[in-house]
């Protein structure tokens, strides 16, 4: 009976002791899903897992090393680069990036930041080798939308030959869609041995360097003031044309108004005529007798003496027959 104790002890101990070793050891380790591993025994490569699982490792001889198998980000060094056209710029980078090889990645960099530094300095170099071989224009346009845009403008009946021959755009051979495509093909060339893809590389932010924007700024606001004259220009020569026209205008209606009217004195004229010929005819004396009063009636109020009356215009006013 003793016997059979001490062999059950002996078993607890056994099984005590290699749980107490298996938690030191941690023979065991876990792949989460979005990660991917590199086995390594006395720095040699001797498995890597990319699936998610329990895995079996030798005990303080064989290493792991975890790396991300999600899809990465990077945003490059800002950067001063030439263009073609001799322009500094200032450049900042963005990219997307991810392990697909872990096993020459390890082999490469072994830690993860030392791949990001080298990875950086991949993406700044292929981005000033493409952007100083190309244009401003290229850099910071994708299309020529713009210039069909002003001709549309132009068909539509836009006669301002100031603005439009202003607003002649350079037109654009690759756009930057392409630049960013050149620049991560040769990106991606130089990371083919290091287990590295580059999913994309984006141009952040582009702009002038201060120097430069100072220039640009002097230079924006001559244009808007060449183009603020055109159009006080412009203004001043509509104004002369409509005042012109209003004079024109103001003219014509004096001189139809004068027209007309000298044609409605006219026909009262007439008709003034004709109803006096119509009552001249009905009593001749009568006609002639009225026609004295109201001469002598606008007459001789001007006049304070009268130093003859034998004429026959008095005949009405001094005759002793009243005619």
């Amino acid at each position: 009976m003793a016997g059979k104790i001490k062999k059950l002890i002996s078993f607890l101990v056994v099984i005590i002791l290699l749980v107490i070793f298996a938690i030191i050891a941690k023979p065991f380790y876990i792949v989460n899903e979005g990660e991917q591993v590199v086995i390594s025994r006395l720095k040699t490569i001797v498995a890597t897992h990319t699936e998610a699982g329990l895995y079996f490792k030798v005990p303080f001889l064989d290493k792991v090393t975890t790396y991300p198998k999600k899809i990465l980000s990077l945003d490059g060094d800002t950067q001063e680069i030439q263009t073609e056209e001799a322009l500094l710029i200032i450049v900042d980078i963005t990219s997307r990036w991810r392990i697909t090889d872990p096993q020459k990645f390890y082999h490469k960099f072994q830690k993860l930041e030392y791949g990001y530094n080298r990875l950086s300095d991949v993406i700044d170099s292929s981005c000033k080798t493409i952007i100083t071989q190309n244009k401003l224009s290229e850099i910071v346009r994708s299309s020529n939308i713009i210039n069909e845009v002003e001709a549309s403008n132009e068909n539509d009946g836009n006669d301002d030959s100031y603005i439009s021959s202003r607003l002649e755009y350079e037109s654009v051979t690759k756009g930057r869609n392409e630049l960013c495509r050149q620049m991560l093909a040769v990106a991606n060339k130089t990371c083919e041995d290091y287990g590295i893809e580059i999913i994309d590389i984006v141009p952040r932010q582009i702009k002038y360097t201060d120097a430069l924007t100072e220039s640009v700024y002097n230079r924006m606001i001559k244009d808007r003031n060449q183009e603020a004259q055109h159009y006080r220009s412009q203004g001043e020569g509509k104004k002369a044309e409509l005042l012109g026209k209003l004079e024109n205008d103001k003219r014509t209606i004096e001189s139809e108004a004068y027209r007309k009217a000298e044609e409605i004195k006219g026909n009262a004229d007439a008709e003034a005529a004709k109803i006096y010929a119509e009552a001249y005819n009905k009593d001749p004396e009568f006609y002639t007798f009225w026609k004295s009063m109201e001469s002598y009636k606008k007459t001789l109020k001007d006049y304070n003496a009268t130093y003859s009356t034998d004429m026959d215009y008095f005949d009405y006013l001094y005759s002793a027959t009243g005619r």
